[in-house]
Parts: structure tokens; sequence; C-alpha cells
């Protein structure tokens, strides 16, 4: 079979990608580089239209610039704090933002938001410029808070599914206080991926003022409406805590980041990795309550599996299992029950990644 004229270019492209390759200066992560430019040279084959292009350079555009920014904080966590734009400074829901926001920062956290007004704008007077991010998207009635603006950790998006992604993939916690359309959204797809494993495991925090109503009302519908038509199950409620607490809500995020560290997927296994090792009186107790989480087997402690390494968590302990990627809820309850069985002894708790 004859090729095409076309079809020799773009054969002859692809070889002379996969020299380039070799030539680049960075070769560690050399099989996602020839992924991603393989499926741009591929692209150049295909009928799609000049918006389209338009589109995939304005995401990389936007990727690119949040790589560059959040790269030099990669080991250090960060909480995102979502909440309305049109809450005034004068309000106990902005005080207390700013609050929290003053709280973590003293922890060793750093503070995300969106950069407008609002409870984004406490979030970033509390968290001050040294530890705030602000992942900024142009709207015709919110513009960027003067707190953030001109800081270098301040990203203007294009895109709300770019700028998304980023809050998603940089957040090692999520705090809402009350807000409109935009917050409802935002706590609800967090639930949502989270209740379907498609983000990470990070902990979720309701806020509200001192005898304030909104989560609480919120939390009534989703036990009245959601669980109660067996639209959710019961345990999905163990993916978020309510308070009107600054100290309960940092206690929420720390106590979850105590012992456990961060996990994967190794092919079927997950894998959860640990800053300090569980006994296996421990480890017994959790398989006799939670096996119900399982597919098949036990839960089990290991060392780093050969499938993850080089890996810059390699000496961490980990607990290995076949977890059924259903019942998060429950997933989310036995992380609790492992940082309650290092409260009596716990380990160093400090809130970088490494």
């Amino acid at each position: 079979m004859t090729l095409s004229s076309s079809d020799q270019t773009l054969k002859s492209l692809q070889s002379d990608l996969a020299a380039l390759i070799d030539q680049l200066p960075n070769l560690e992560p050399q099989k996602w580089i020839q992924r991603a430019l393989g499926v741009l040279v591929r692209l150049t084959g295909e009928e799609i239209d000049r918006l389209d292009w338009k589109i995939l350079t304005a995401s990389l555009e936007d990727m690119e610039r949040a790589f560059h920014v959040f790269y030099p904080y990669r080991h250090v966590r960060k909480v995102t704090i979502f909440g309305s734009a049109r809450i005034s400074s004068s309000t106990p829901e902005y005080k207390l933002a700013a609050e929290f926001a003053r709280y973590l920062t003293q922890h060793g956290f750093m503070v995300m938001t969106g950069a407008g007004g609002g409870i984004m704008e406490a979030g970033n007077i509390g968290a001050g410029s040294e530890n705030s991010f602000g992942l900024n998207i142009q709207l015709p009635f919110e513009g960027t808070n003067p707190f953030i603006e001109g800081n270098p950790k301040l990203i203007h998006f294009k895109y709300f599914f770019t700028r998304k992604l980023f809050f998603l993939k940089e957040s090692d916690a999520i705090a809402l206080f009350p807000g409109g359309f935009g917050t409802q959204d935002e706590a609800f797809e967090c639930l949502t991926l989270c209740q379907t494993g498609r983000l990470k495991l990070i902990p979720l925090v309701l806020i509200d003022r001192a005898g304030g109503s909104y989560w609480r009302e919120w939390d009534g519908y989703i036990r009245n409406h959601l669980i109660q038509g067996g639209l959710v199950s019961p345990e999905d409620t163990s993916l978020y805590t309510i308070t009107d607490s600054v100290e309960v809500a940092y206690e929420a995020i720390n106590s979850f980041y105590r012992v456990y560290h961060s996990s994967r997927y190794v092919g079927d296994r997950f894998v959860i990795r640990l800053k300090s090792q569980l006994s296996d009186a421990d480890v017994d107790e959790l398989n006799t309550n939670f096996s119900d989480i399982l597919v098949k087997g036990k839960i089990e402690k290991s060392k780093a599996l050969s499938e993850e390494l080089p890996d810059e968590t390699a000496e961490l302990p980990r607990l290995i299992f076949y977890f059924n990627r259903r019942d998060s809820g429950r997933l989310y309850q036995m992380l609790a029950r492992i940082s309650q069985m290092a409260a009596s002894s716990p380990a160093a708790i400090h809130p970088e990644r490494k």
C-alpha cells in the first residue's frame, strides 16, 4: 500500500520528533514528552477547525503559566478557600475567612483563592502576600482584588476548566465558605470527584459564621433528599466536615495528614503512603472494620512497590489493598481511624509534601 504525501510527511515528522526528544535538556519525563508532542503532530494530519487549534494553544499556555508559578512550591501544602465574591468586608463570614487563612499560614500552609473579592479577598488578606496564590479568570462584573494584584503568584487563566484543573491539582485541602452558584458548583464538583475517586484524597471543610445555618441547611438537604432517596450513601457525609470554628476547621485538615501522606494506584492495587508505620494490631483492626471496601485479599503493610520507583516517597511505609473504588466515604472513615490510631503518639506533623 502506497502512503499518501500527507501520510509520508506525518511519518517523517514523527521520526524527526523522536530524534528531537533525544536532544531535549530534560529527559527524565521522556515518555510523557514523547506522548504530548506525538498528539500535536498527529493532530496536524487531522481535519480540525482553526478554533480547535486556538483552544488547544490557549489551554497549553494557561497550563504553562501555572506550572511555572507552582513548581517552586510543589512540596508545600496548600488550602484552597472558596466563597462568595459578594460578601462585604464588614460581615462575620469575611472576617472568619481572613482569620482562617491567617491561622493556616501560621501553621505552615499556603492559601489559594480565585483572586476576586469577598471571601477570596479575605483569604488573600489573611494569608498575606508571601503565602497567597490567586487563580484569576476575568469576568465582566468581577476583577482581581487589590491584595493579590501584582503578586507573582497571581495567575490569569483564559478558561475555567484549566483554572479548575490547577485548583484541584494543587489543593491539599478545600475550605468552602457561604456563596452562590459558583461556590455550590465548586462544593458539588469536589464532592463528586472525591466520591468517584477522580480527585486525590483531600479533606473538605465547610465553614460558616458562628450560629450560621448556611451549611447546616445544605447538609440537611443532602441527608433528607439525597441520602433518604438512596441517591448517595450515608457514608458520603464523611467526605466533608461542617464547622463554625477556625480551630476545628484547621484540625480537620491537620489530623487528615497526621499519618496519611499521599496515595496512588499501582495496577489494581491502591497504595497509601504513610508518615509512620502502623502496628500489626492496628492493621488487623483495619481489616476487621473495613473489609467491606475490599474487592479481595486484605489490607497489608508494604514497602514501596517496584512499579513506584524511582519515587521521592520511596522510604515511606505503605498500606496496599484492592479497593473497590466505590465506597469513598468508607475510605475517608478509614483514614480518620488511622489518624486516631496515631493520636496517642503522633509522628511529627508538618505541612510539607516531601
